[in-house]
């Protein structure tokens, strides 16, 4: 049920924690968008009549999970709009990634000639952050953003920073924060350095999840309210899954600062 997924809600904003499979907007396949489930909450509970207001702030892909924000209000909408455009929004990312050692590489993203400084085998291997400046250039019939040093034709400059946060004997938990928000940035640019997101094939993971998930999750968000300017933090729960679980466990729920 969409209530028990709800992590904020005033009478501007609501977040709720999607799960993977979700889509936030419709698309082509048809299926129903979990706006639609929050427009049912919201005129339930409020007994609303006629449509509800509804506005997508940000979007996740279908196959990540985590916190997604939505206005109930116009202003709100314009206002929170206006501050991604101003990066007025924090997002920070989870992701279990497979390590350089396990990673598929391919013909468009060659392995990096310095790999990160990761460590393997256990433990919080906790690292300092290190930041990606790149281009990305979207191929619309692959739907996959392709990762380029240089400026160029329908080249989009992305940013990024990410830590590990964690390890296991086969995975990386990675902390990554988006300065920009392009398609597919946080798996484009992983990939491109030899860091691939478990279940993602599209960008080079050996085989997929069994629910069609990804392992890359949409963790914290922060921003001044649109409306009051109070500070609003929201953390987004992982999946119950056993890999994400595992993880879960041993940073103990807290987010790192």
């Amino acid at each position: 049920m969409i209530q028990e997924r709800i992590l904020y809600e005033d009478n501007h904003l609501i977040i709720v924690n999607k799960m993977p499979s979700e889509i936030t907007q419709g698309d082509k396949t048809g299926d129903e968008p979990m706006g639609e489930a929050v427009k049912q909450y919201l005129k339930e509970k409020y007994d609303k009549p006629g449509n509800v207001f509804l506005g997508v702030v940000h979007r996740l892909d279908r196959p990540v999970s985590g916190a997604v924000i939505f206005a109930r209000t116009g202003k709100a909408l314009a206002r929170m709009n206006a501050m991604l455009q101003k990066r007025e929004i924090r997002k920070v990312y989870w992701a279990v990634c497979i390590g350089p050692q396990f990673a598929v590489r391919s013909s468009h993203n060659p392995p990096p000639s310095v790999p990160p400084p990761f460590s393997n085998g256990g433990g919080q291997g906790e690292s300092s952050w290190i930041s990606l400046s790149d281009y990305l250039k979207k191929n619309e019939q692959q739907n996959k953003s392709y990762v380029y040093d240089e400026p160029g034709p329908g080249r989009l400059k992305a940013e990024l920073k990410y830590r590990q946060i964690a390890s296991s004997d086969r995975y990386l938990l990675l902390e990554v924060e988006l300065m920009t928000g392009r398609h597919h940035q946080i798996r484009a640019q992983l990939s491109a350095i030899g860091l691939t997101i478990k279940g993602d094939l599209k960008y080079g993971a050996p085989r997929s999840n069994p629910d069609g998930s990804i392992h890359l999750h949409s963790r914290l968000v922060e921003f001044r309210h649109p409306v009051s300017g109070a500070f609003i933090s929201v953390t987004a729960p992982v999946p119950q899954e056993k890999v994400w679980q595992l993880f879960n466990a041993d940073r103990s729920l807290d987010l790192p600062g």
